[in-house]
């Protein structure tokens, strides 16, 4: 455990030293907010289904951006994530954009085992309707198991859980790949990289601190690799029930790799001559609505 919150605690540095190089590419972004913008994908808005008068919890929210995009939508939000530059500008954007939503500064993991357990007879109020968590979040969970019950945690009964992540299969196919099933912390020597191009910043893109993918991150990182295996079965040991699971053959807003051809809306899919392969995962598992959920195991283990 302690191995870990050291991991986790690096990864926070490394965040906080990056999000400003990605934040000098988006142009405009609390204008674009005010007026009717939305940093949401399609996809998304329809696994979510209605978010009117609808509680949710956005996982890992990073700047805040989608978390305001989904209270424009008429959703009560508050957004988790273990950067502090990255609340303190979702704070900031929620100000400055007039669209309320709240930020927390939390180690996510941590977060959910410090979350009341409202199934000892206490109040609910506090639960949400929609735990919310997409793009590039799962690799940076210890514990996938202590993720998903967490998640299933702080949901309501009858609450539901929308995933929408980078197939894992993707970072088999990268310049450096790393195996599929490989089990463990990779470590990046490099730091989280400044990764936004075009495609991420649909309120225009600035050339910003320089060429994307010239910022050195002097703090290095942790990442996790999990399998689409991995993300289903701790969905369904926390007692979470799977409705939907769908793969997709392009990725919404990100240029993973080199080559990969641009399609409309934002999206990418694999180079020309290449085969089709997956490149987007979309879950969305419930909370069953009986008060009693099954009981998880303790004793997470390494899938």
């Amino acid at each position: 455990m302690a191995e870990r919150n050291s991991c986790h605690e690096q990864n926070r540095r490394s965040w906080n030293a990056v999000i400003p190089a990605h934040n000098s590419h988006k142009r405009g972004q609390a204008a674009f907010l005010r007026d009717g913008g939305s940093t949401l994908f399609p996809e998304e808005l329809e696994l979510c289904g209605p978010l009117t008068g609808r509680r949710v919890v956005h996982l890992q929210c990073n700047c805040g951006q989608d978390s305001l995009s989904l209270a424009r939508e008429g959703a009560e939000v508050s957004g988790i994530d273990i950067s502090d530059v990255a609340i303190d500008f979702a704070a900031e954007l929620s100000a400055e954009s007039g669209i309320v939503a709240d930020f927390l500064r939390a180690d996510l993991l941590q977060w959910f085992d410090d979350f009341d357990d409202f199934d000892g007879g206490g109040e609910s109020d506090e639960r949400f309707d929609l735990a919310f968590s997409t793009y590039g979040t799962i690799g940076w969970l210890s514990d996938l198991d202590r993720w998903a019950r967490g998640v299933a945690k702080v949901l309501r009964p009858g609450g539901r859980l929308v995933l929408l992540e980078f197939h894992p299969l993707v970072w088999s196919l990268c310049p450096d790949p790393d195996s599929y099933f490989h089990a463990g912390v990779i470590a990046e020597s490099g730091g989280v990289n400044d990764y936004v191009g075009e495609g991420l910043s649909p309120s225009g893109y600035e050339q910003g601190v320089g060429p994307t993918g010239s910022f050195a991150n002097p703090e290095p990182a942790h990442t996790y690799q999990w399998t689409v295996a991995n993300i289903v079965q701790a969905t369904i040991d926390a007692g979470l029930q799977i409705e939907t699971l769908r793969e997709y053959p392009y990725a919404n807003g990100c240029r993973l790799f080199e080559g990969m051809r641009e399609l409309p809306g934002r999206r990418y899919a694999m180079p020309e001559g290449a085969p089709d392969m997956p490149l987007m995962l979309g879950l969305v598992a419930r909370r069953p609505s009986s008060a009693t959920m099954p009981r998880c195991r303790d004793d997470a283990m390494t899938r």
